[in-house]
This record gives C-alpha cells, sequence and structure tokens, in this order.
C-alpha cells in the first residue's frame, strides 16, 4: 500500500480503519466511514483495511480485534481505539490534529 505509506508520511490526519466484512460493528460502521471520508475530503487522508486480507498490516500495527481506528500526524500514532464509534468523535479527533 504505497498510498497509505505516502500519506502515513505527510501532514494531514491519516486515519485507518481496519475491518472485516464478516464484523457486524464494522458493517454498521461503513455509513459512519462514508460521511466521514466525504466530510474530511482535502482536510484527512482515510483509509479502510480489511484486516483478513492484510495480515501484514495487521501486523505491522499491531491491530487485534474489529474494528480498530488509528490515528497518525506527522508519521506518529496520535490515536487508537476500537469498537464502533460515533461520526462525531471521529470527527473531532482528526479535528484535533488537523
Amino acid at each position: 500500500m504505497e498510498k497509505l505509506q505516502a500519506a502515513l508520511q505527510g501532514s494531514r490526519p491519516v486515519l485507518m480503519e481496519f475491518y472485516a466484512t464478516w464484523c457486524p460493528h464494522c458493517q454498521r460502521m461503513m455509513p459512519v466511514m462514508a460521511e466521514l471520508k466525504d466530510e474530511m475530503d482535502g482536510v484527512a487522508e482515510i483509509f479502510q483495511i480489511e484486516g483478513d486480507d492484510n495480515p501484514e498490516l495487521m501486523d505491522k500495527f499491531n491491530v487485534k480485534g474489529y474494528p480498530t481506528f488509528i490515528l497518525y500526524k506527522d508519521g506518529q500514532e496520535v490515536w487508537r481505539d476500537s469498537g464502533e464509534k460515533p461520526y462525531s468523535e471521529l470527527k473531532d479527533m482528526i479535528d484535533r490534529f488537523k
């Protein structure tokens, strides 16, 4: 994922969501993430990573469950949480680091 690596080294916030297609919590997060992508276009990079298809990224970022959210800024992890999150919490976290 060259685009992800480049984004992680950039100055904009990068939010990664690790999800699985079979995960009901992840399925409920899909419309939230779609809205967030629209709202944050040009402000933050948002990546949705299917964990079962990307075990090397799961290991690299030490992800143990779904959904897991990791926010990077200037190449450093600045926030991590897991479970269903409301749109407002994710947006507020990005806003803190933009």
